[in-house]
């Protein structure tokens, strides 16, 4: 049922709080008409992530930005939390919106949710764009080995209770003054104004619940993800974008959906938060690959 947004909003758009496999998630909606579109944020984000894309989608779409279990204004995550029940949670949100099959849009650390979901229920999706990821069991594990080159919050977010005991207090300073700066290249795309709004719920308690369940999920899960590509189950077309990261996240893609097409797009110039420091382009990209699917000019490797 519409809410009053909890935190800032976008004109137009209508805040859901959805009841899906025991919880609740926090889903932002825009658009009347078109084919549908679901919005899937990334680290350290919220659905906010997407609040410039959204109206131009919105355009000729029907879109969903959906904040993940322990994320922004969705219930917190317990332990057992991880990509597996966040796909779960995801294709049930799509049911309980009435959407479906959707055009699939993830980024960053919720990269294994959405394979997940594309893999496990074909039938609930028509597209898939993943933007900036990587995949467990095809090299994702490697950011998080710091003796070479990795990053040191991938061990931190996956270990249950070090995320509260660190960061508590320091939310804006680790959210505002490092991992936004440290990997965006376009200067002020990410205002304070918007790092308030990711902070609002980074700071609540237990407001790191959900990233530990994904990032924990990136270090224990690449046997299950690299079998379930071996599955070919990955039925829908792909469209990879690569900011910062170039090509990774079209070779991951290319390695873990064999069965079907993947296109690529490079947005050059732009950091890895390429929604935000690009959301012209990068909504240019995600509408014209999804018209392209609507009107069958992007079929499926395996059925050319």
């Amino acid at each position: 049922m519409p809410i009053d947004a909890p935190g800032r909003t976008i004109p137009g758009a209508i805040h859901h709080r959805i009841a899906v496999n025991g919880t609740h998630l926090h889903c932002v909606s825009l658009g009347s008409s078109g084919s549908p579109i679901l919005l899937v944020h990334g680290f350290p984000e919220t659905w906010w992530a997407f609040h410039n894309v959204m109206p131009l989608l919105a355009e000729r779409h029907r879109v969903h930005a959906v904040d993940l279990r322990g994320f922004g204004d969705s219930d917190l995550a317990d332990g057992g939390f991880d990509s597996t029940v966040a796909a779960e949670d995801l294709y049930q949100l799509i049911a309980a919106l009435g959407e479906g099959p959707v055009h699939l849009v993830a980024q960053d650390i919720s990269g294994t949710t959405a394979f997940r979901l594309a893999a496990t229920h074909p039938d609930a999706i028509a597209s898939f764009t993943a933007i900036e990821f990587g995949l467990p069991g095809f090299g994702l594990e490697a950011f998080a080995d710091v003796t070479n080159g990795g990053a040191w919050y991938f061990g931190v977010m996956a270990a249950p209770g070090i995320p509260d005991m660190l960061l508590t207090g320091r939310e804006t300073a680790f959210v505002g003054g490092y991992m936004f700066p440290s990997l965006c290249v376009v200067k002020d795309a990410i205002d304070p104004g918007d790092v308030a709004e990711f902070v609002r719920t980074y700071a609540r308690p237990g407001g790191w619940s959900g990233a530990t369940g994904l990032y924990a999920s990136v270090l224990r899960e690449g046997e299950k993800i690299a079998a379930l590509a071996q599955t070919g189950s990955i039925r829908a077309p792909v469209l990879a974008i690569g900011a910062s990261g170039g090509s990774f996240t079209e070779h991951t893609m290319k390695r873990a959906a064999p069965g079907t097409t993947v296109r690529s797009v490079q947005i050059d110039d732009v950091g890895h938060y390429a929604a935000m420091e690009a959301p012209e382009r990068v909504a240019s990209a995600i509408r014209d690959f999804a018209e392209d699917v609507d009107g069958g000019r992007a079929v499926p490797a395996s059925a050319a």
